[in-house]
């Protein structure tokens, strides 16, 4: 099973391709929406990792497909430009799936 990258970020693309990571750059909340149905569409995609100004573009609509899709597993996270709290971000999406609060 392979993770994928939904960027807004060509910086943020080149480095996750660096660690194997292969992706889409987008900008506009459709792409966005677009390149996360394709990707759900696929077998081998497990993990998808969609940036935090993405996520805040299309949140309500992420949200939505967090809860409902069995796969991929959607992960926000930070840009090189985003804060560098992504700890946080991952123990509260984590929570908030098993219905914890850490």
């Amino acid at each position: 099973m392979k993770c994928w990258l939904i960027s807004d970020n060509a910086d943020t693309q080149m480095g996750m391709r660096l660690a194997g990571v292969e992706g889409v750059l987008v900008h506009e909340h459709d792409e966005v929406m677009s390149a996360l149905d394709a990707a759900a569409a696929r077998d081998d995609i497990a993990v998808v990792f969609v940036t935090k100004k993405l996520s805040d573009l299309c949140g309500a609509e992420i949200a939505e497909r967090k809860l409902t899709l069995r796969r991929p597993l959607i992960v926000e996270i930070p840009d090189r430009h985003g804060d560098s709290h992504i700890s946080e971000t991952i123990g509260k999406y984590v929570g908030d799936a098993v219905g914890m609060k850490f």
